[in-house]
Parts: structure tokens; sequence; C-alpha cells
């Protein structure tokens, strides 16, 4: 997925960036309204996140330039006014976020926008694996592997960001929704109960004070 962050404030727009790398989105930065405006006419990106108050030109214009696209948006800005966020609706964003924000809730909404507009894949698979995200089950060999909830979730995770490195805290956090307070027990049975009901010894590597990493077998 393909990401446009048009923000002027760049620390801002690096933590998001960052944050939705990790998460396996490509991302871009423009960090004034008229670069904002030329990466749009270039087009080929599946969300726009947008400031309204930019160098040059401001959110406001540039949704206009967006909505002939079709590109789903979302105002990530200081204006918290009500009438403000009302304006920025009615100009056609679908979802409108007022800093600061937590990262996790940008992460979430980013995640559900994608999912209204079906560009969320339905179906993954690896190594032989197939994971149906609409029904939640997992076939290898045609044949179901009964999974939980969270051993479910969890495969997701590996199989979205196979060949990274995902750290045991970050991991738990997008898995089981609350905040890691050191305690890897929990994550790393989970994580032996996928190993052996996939086989997947040599997959699912552990990588040395950081947490995990899925990687083809050859």
């Amino acid at each position: 997925m393909n990401v446009l962050i048009v923000e002027d404030d760049e620390a801002i727009a690096n933590l998001i960036k960052i944050n939705l790398t990790a998460e396996g989105y490509r991302c871009v930065c423009a960090y004034d309204g008229m670069t904002g405006a030329d990466y749009i006419e270039k087009g080929g990106f599946d969300l726009i996140l947008l400031d309204i108050m930019l160098p040059e030109i401001d959110g406001y214009e540039l949704l206009e330039y967006i909505k002939p696209l079709g590109t789903p948006v979302i105002f990530i800005t200081a204006k918290s006014a009500v009438n403000d966020r009302i304006h920025g609706l009615k100009l056609g964003a679908d979802d409108y976020i007022v800093k600061p924000f937590q990262i996790g809730e940008l992460l979430a909404r980013v995640e559900a926008l994608l999912r209204r507009y079906g560009k969320i894949n339905k179906k993954l698979s690896f190594e032989g694996v197939e994971i149906d995200m609409v029904s939640r089950t997992v076939t290898q060999a045609g044949k179901v592997v009964e999974l939980t909830f969270k051993e479910f979730d969890l495969l997701v995770e590996l199989v979205q960001n196979k060949g990274v490195a995902l750290y045991r805290d970050r991991l738990y956090e997008k898995v089981w929704g609350e905040e890691f307070m050191g305690d890897t027990r929990t994550l790393d049975s989970h994580i032996q109960r996928l190993r052996r009901k996939l086989n997947w010894d040599k997959q699912i590597k552990t990588v040395f004070r950081v947490g995990y990493r899925l990687e083809e077998s050859s």
C-alpha cells in the first residue's frame, strides 16, 4: 500500500512515516502543498494523509485535486473546532484526526479506511499456507489448520511483514491491543504453537534481543 503524507511539520511527518513503514506501508512525505500537489498529480497512492495548514497550497485546496482521483483522504490537523471537522468532512475527506494524536489510533483508522475501500488484501499466502482474512481460516496443503483468535492475528502480522524483524513489544501491542509490560511468555508461547501447528521451525526465526522474523525456508 502506497501512502502520501502531506505535512509541513517534518518531525510529525517522519514519525508517521516510521510507524506506517513498520506496518508494511510504503510512504512518501511532502512538506508543503506545492510538493504535495506534484505527488498527487503523479498518482499511484492508495491513501493520502493531509494537513490543512500548509505552505503554498493548503489542504482544502489540495483536496480538490484529490477528489477526482477517488483516493481516500484523512485530514490530520490542529484545527480542532467542530465546525472545522464538519467543513473538512463536507469537502470530501473520509476521516479527520486532530493533533496531538496517538499513533495507535492513526494506524487503526488507516487500516479501517483502507478496508472500507476494499484495498486491504482479503487473502494472504506464504510457503504453502493460505490465509483467508474474511473467514479467518488457514489452510496448508489443502487441510484446515485450527488456530486460536490470537494465533491467527499473530500469523497475519508475521506474513504481512515477512522478512522484517518485528520487536516483541510492537508485535504484542499490535496483536493483543494492550501495552506491553515486559513479560514475553504469552507472545513466546503463541509463537511456539504457531511453529508446531504449521511446522515452521525454519520459517519463524528468533531474532536475538529483538523478537521474530518470518523467512522463506530456502
